[in-house]
């Protein structure tokens, strides 16, 4: 239920109860349903996990916001067109098509006012539907599908969309260790008997006594099991990583026969293993001799407390005094500082009198025992790891291993991985145990949590409160491994790795990694960011083409009573640069800069100052060469009025197909690198280019064009080309980082500051009552 897969003994004294969606190990019982579907514990939980959040992730808290201060300034200025268009009109300033007044008061008929009122209503109208921002939805739901399809073949899956970006804002990614850094293959390594190592093939210099303990040990107390279909066949071994491990370990080297040890002795209780305690226990009673005997098995830490008494590689118990305990604490350190999990095993012969149940129900004796011998476990870690933790850190994403294991196996793998770098090893905020992050007081949390880079001893809850406090202080959190469901509620990605993981963590996910390896974290954050990166390119390439139509629209109205461009020239405007703009920018690949500059995080705006200069310088240029056509066209080219409309409408939309060249890339002045490998983008340009030459040439009783000769069309290519030089030179242009806005206010405030401390010397008031 914790998201851990605990053994947990139920019994009718202390826990009656059984939990729905959890397995039954062994064991019988009478049952009583008294709860069923959503008031289980288990539907509560997945109720927790599953439950739609009305909360919107940042980008679309970010997109309402640009699309309602859009859809403002387009209404605004579509009312301001529509009141000076109608003032122009009654006051007779608007010329028909003979020249004269439009409108002659008690002349004019009413259906020609209704009609004339009515085309100018329409116009306006029109400019709105350019100026709202409807593409924005298509190019968010077409980038994110686009890559969903993409990271398919990377063995990524993407349940939610909105999973793409936050996962491109990530500022912190939380994984555990097991399975995902590493390769979740345990093999033991290491073996010591008492205070001997004991190299590999030579255990027959060893105690016989102590190693049949030893095989009683591993094979009575364990939840793994051995299988051999017949003679000449390989072993089979089950259970978790761990368990396989020891089991193979004790087969192969030990000669151990599970089944022949089973059969010889009989399992009175046994204690399972938990997160909590590191350990398992079992009583068991020896069917040659009646004798009972207690094993126990877990972390080498936690064993090794429990333990007075040691046995030497000859078999002789020794007592465990503060020299020895010592010892045996530098080689368990030792074992963990080579990236060796250490498992301890201890035995201890009871008499039938301590058999009898206690009264906490337990049998299990838990003190006094003897040691019987320290193993060591290597799990590698998975190839490409230490890259893709690079790849991260350079990306300005934090990497944080929260695990279970004992402190010096966790800060070996993390330096192994590259999650500890030089110097961290040996500081005190880099590395934390589970039970001391737990009570630190809410602002030593605070402070301390961004500096934390390795968490060892865990449980679920200690990773739920990391993410908690990482969110608090603004960081996009991804949470990744295997067993962290109480986490996933909190985090801003839920990412699975594969089939590993436990149920809850399976029905939960917003990304899955169906190879369990970090290094796919790596290519979702690049992918991640490609998708933001692409909804901002399209953001800059629309409210360019809204700024200039807006403008041009405005000023042409305000100074002629006439708006140079068309319904149906708006409307094609509208979808080059919804559809076709949105299909074009959203299809572009991810690149290796992606991964070269800080995340975006939570706070940052949308609209960053790069995008601003770009934006207006090239609004600027569009509206000055539209603005240059409408009053000076006919003159310049020696054409009529039909033919300069053409013009203006062709060099506008010319113009938005140039500007998707510079949209490719906000920052970098060659926007053609990597163009050959966009196919469809060069399609869309090019099935554009063709549709604006049959608009022009051939559909123009239907879109109010004229035809032009070669000359003109080289005008107009000519006037929109120009859009890459000036493009390059206006991102020579630099731009502070500080948000634009957030620099007004700034500047705003120390003005006003300055305005009040000149005030006060002046004397006109005193500093209270100012």
């Amino acid at each position: 239920m914790t998201g851990q897969s605990d053994h947990v003994e139920v019994n009718s004294n202390e826990n009656p109860f059984l939990f729905s969606g959890t397995k039954v190990v062994h064991g019988d019982a009478r049952m009583l349903v008294t709860s069923v579907g959503m008031n289980t514990t288990w539907g509560e939980m997945m109720s927790s996990i599953n439950h739609g959040s009305s909360e919107q992730t940042p980008l679309q808290a970010l997109l309402d916001t640009l699309t309602s201060s859009i859809c403002k300034v387009g209404l605004a200025v579509n009312f301001l067109v529509l009141v000076v268009l109608l003032i122009r009109y009654f006051t007779g300033k608007k010329q028909d098509e003979n020249r004269k007044r439009a409108f002659v008061p008690g002349q004019t008929m009413d259906d020609n006012i209704i009609n004339s009122v009515g085309g100018i209503i329409a116009a306006t109208v029109t400019i709105v539907g350019v100026a709202i921002p409807e593409g924005l939805p298509l190019v968010v739901t077409l980038t994110l599908a686009y890559s969903m399809k993409r990271m398919m073949a990377d063995q990524v899956m993407v349940r939610k969309l909105s999973a793409w970006e936050m996962i491109g804002s990530a500022t912190t990614i939380c994984t555990d260790k097991t399975g995902t850094l590493t390769m979740n293959q345990m093999k033991v390594t290491k073996f010591w008997v008492g205070q001997d190592l004991v190299a590999e093939n030579v255990y027959s210099f060893t105690s016989k006594y102590v190693l049949d303990f030893i095989q009683d040990g591993v094979a009575l107390n364990t939840a793994g099991s051995v299988y051999r279909p017949s003679l000449g066949l390989e072993y089979e071994f089950s259970g978790s990583p761990t368990e396989k491990a020891i089991l193979s370990w004790a087969v192969s080297q030990l000669s151990m026969d599970m089944e022949e040890t089973k059969k010889s002795c009989e399992v009175i209780q046994v204690e399972a293993f938990n997160s909590q305690k590191k350990r398992s226990g079992v009583l068991i009673k020896k069917g040659v001799d009646d004798t009972f005997h207690v094993h126990w098995k877990g972390a080498a830490e936690m064993v090794l407390v429990m333990c007075s008494s040691f046995y030497d590689g000859s078999g002789i118990v020794k007592d465990l005094d503060q020299d020895e305990r010592m010892r045996f604490e530098q080689i368990i350190q030792g074992m963990a500082a080579s990236s060796l999990r250490c498992i301890a095993f201890a035995h201890k012969q009871v008499s039938e009198e301590v058999t009898e149940e206690r009264e906490d129900g337990k049998k299990i004796q838990e003190d006094g025992l003897t040691l019987l011998a320290l193993i060591g476990m290597k799990d590698p870690c998975r190839p490409g790891v230490k890259s893709a933790v690079q790849a991260c850190r350079d990306a300005g994403v934090n990497i944080k291993m929260i695990t279970g294991d004992n402190v010096f196996t966790a800060k070996a793998i993390a330096a192994e991985c590259g999650i500890l770098r030089a110097g961290d090893e040996a500081s005190d905020e880099a590395i934390v145990e589970g039970v001391d992050f737990r009570n630190y007081t809410p602002e030593e949390r605070l402070q301390r949590v961004e500096k934390i880079r390795v968490m060892a001893r865990s449980s679920p809850f200690d990773k739920l409160l990391m993410v908690q406090c990482l969110k608090q202080k603004d960081h996009v959190v991804a949470v990744t491994g295997t067993n962290v469901a109480p986490a996933l509620k909190k985090a801003d990605i839920w990412i699975s790795m594969g089939i590993q993981g436990t149920e809850v963590a399976e029905e939960s996910p917003d990304i899955v990694i169906l190879d369990s390896n970090f290094t796919s974290v790596a290519t979702v954050l690049r992918w991640g960011r490609c998708v933001y990166g692409n909804i901002q390119k399209f953001i800059q390439f629309q409210l360019t083409v809204n700024v200039a139509a807006l403008l041009i629209n405005f000023v042409a109205a305000v100074s002629t009573g006439d708006v140079p461009l068309t319904t149906v020239q708006l409307l094609w405007v509208n979808l080059i640069m919804d559809t076709l703009g949105a299909i074009a920018l959203s299809t572009e690949r991810p690149t290796r800069e992606l991964m070269e500059k800080p995340p975006v995080g939570r706070t940052e705006p949308l609209i960053t100052n790069v995008m601003w200069r770009n934006l207006v310088g090239q609004a600027i240029y569009q509206v000055a060469v539209l603005l240059t056509l409408q009053f000076k066209g006919k003159r310049i080219f020696g054409v009529g009025e039909a033919v300069k409309r053409t013009l203006i409408f062709n060099a506008f939309v010319l113009c938005q197909v140039f500007n998707e060249f510079n949209a490719r890339n906000l920052k970098k002045k060659n926007v053609f690198e990597g163009i050959h490998k966009n196919k469809l983008f060069l399609g869309i340009i090019s099935a554009t280019v063709i549709l604006q030459v049959v608009m022009v040439e051939f559909l123009k009783r239907f879109t109010g064009t004229e035809r032009l000769n070669w000359e003109q069309w080289g005008a107009c290519v000519g006037i929109a080309a120009a859009s890459w030089p000036i493009g390059w030179v206006v991102k020579c242009i630099p731009v502070p980082d500080t948000p634009i806005f957030s620099y007004l206010v700034l500047t705003s405030k120390k003005l006003v500051r300055k305005i009040v401390h000149r005030v006060q010397y002046i004397g006109f008031w005193s500093p209270n009552q100012l």
